[in-house]
């Protein structure tokens, strides 16, 4: 199996989602991933429901986070064991954490600590919104960085109020960045030696991630986002863009020529929106009248007229519809993991490939402290 990041240490304080979801696919890459855990609770995420799921005694949440990472018990505010994780940072090539700004200081491993242990450390670090100013100290949580991002007035028709997104997707996008990084730093201490502290917060994150919208927004007098009466998918997008149900389902519709559309379809009212212009200004008028015409027919139907027209749209699928089609099969996006306990888990890989190839790895999300004993002969603590 190609592994690039073969023999690359990472000492990971991190929990949650934010963090874990960066070490994720740095183990996918064939790091070696310890996970730093306090004892008898370890990661909180391990007691973290996303629903009434749960695998051998723990959250399903952390099982899939975790995979294919080692479980490392130490009580860090205790001078015997911080010794030993202060040694196995010696040897690390990685320190990742996403602790509230000063936690590590006052333990004693901030940067300028750590890179006296190692001077060639890549110290990689996750907050909710920086070390500075008012937001500084606020609990960095998914959910409440959605809201204060401004990502909730994206979604939605115009009377909905805010509405989140319904996946983790400002952990997520945080720990992408994050793993960016990290890479970016190895590929300089490649070439030149040096560590570097990478640091990344879930605000410029989940700016970042608009960065389509909040250019427009800065560069067109700083209007707000205007969504759709109905049928809404983009503030900021003409009609037809947007979700339409049909006899039998639902159907997504892209940028398109509204004229096109309507001589498809056989929508004569649509005739009436000639211009683009038109397509934004009066794109809650459009998308009514879409609305009352793709109602008629099946999602399949519409489908067929459209696509052989090369018009972007797309069935709405859910997971169980998706995981029937062939589309989905061809990708092999799933893989099976095993716990310490046995336990066979279903979970997704990484999704990335290197010259054709996925990377999938066997072992499930370690047992809390499964790895001290491992750990404490391979490093000689």
């Amino acid at each position: 199996m190609i592994q690039p990041l073969k023999n690359i240490l990472v000492i990971d304080f991190s929990q949650f989602l934010s963090g874990p979801s960066c070490t994720l696919r740095l183990a996918d890459l064939g790091a070696d991933v310890i996970k730093i855990e306090k004892p008898i609770t370890g990661d909180i995420c391990r007691q973290l429901y996303v629903s009434d799921l749960m695998i051998d005694g723990e959250s399903s949440l952390f099982h899939a986070i975790n995979r294919n990472k080692k479980s490392f018990v130490a009580d860090i505010k205790n001078d015997i064991d911080l010794a030993r994780i202060k040694k196995l940072i010696a040897a690390a090539d990685v320190v990742v954490h996403n602790f509230r700004p000063g936690v590590m200081k006052r333990l004693g491993l901030d940067y300028e600590s750590v890179k006296a242990l190692q001077p060639a450390i890549i110290y990689a670090s996750i907050s909710g919104y920086g070390d500075d100013g008012a937001f500084a100290d606020e609990p960095g949580q998914d959910l409440l960085l959605q809201a204060v991002s401004g990502l909730n007035w994206l979604s939605g028709n115009e009377g909905d109020g805010p509405v989140p997104m319904g996946a983790s997707v400002v952990d997520t996008l945080a720990g992408t960045y994050l793993a960016q990084g990290i890479l970016a730093a190895l590929f300089k201490k490649n070439k030149t030696g040096l560590g570097s502290s990478v640091q990344i917060n879930m605000l410029e994150s989940s700016l970042d991630f608009q960065f389509e919208v909040f250019t427009s927004f800065l560069n067109d007098g700083q209007q707000l986002p205007a969504r759709s009466v109905v049928n809404a998918a983009n503030a900021y997008l003409a009609a037809p863009y947007g979700i339409y149900a049909t006899s039998d389902g639902y159907i997504a519709l892209a940028m398109a020529s509204i004229p096109i559309i309507a001589d498809l379809i056989k929508c004569g009212e649509l005739l009436s929106y000639p211009t683009p212009s038109l397509w934004f200004s009066k794109r809650d008028e459009i998308k009514k009248i879409l609305a009352n015409h793709l109602i008629k027919n099946t999602t399949a139907w519409w489908l067929s007229k459209l696509e052989p027209a090369d018009i972007w749209c797309a069935e709405v699928l859910n997971y169980e519809c998706l995981r029937k089609h062939d589309g989905y099969k061809v990708l092999d996006m799933e893989q099976e993991v095993t716990t310490t306990a046995g336990t066979v888990i279903a979970t997704t890989r990484c999704p990335v490939k290197i010259n054709g190839e996925v990377l999938k790895y066997p072992a499930g999300a370690p047992a809390l402290g499964e790895h001290n004993n491992s750990i404490t002969t391979q490093f000689n603590l």
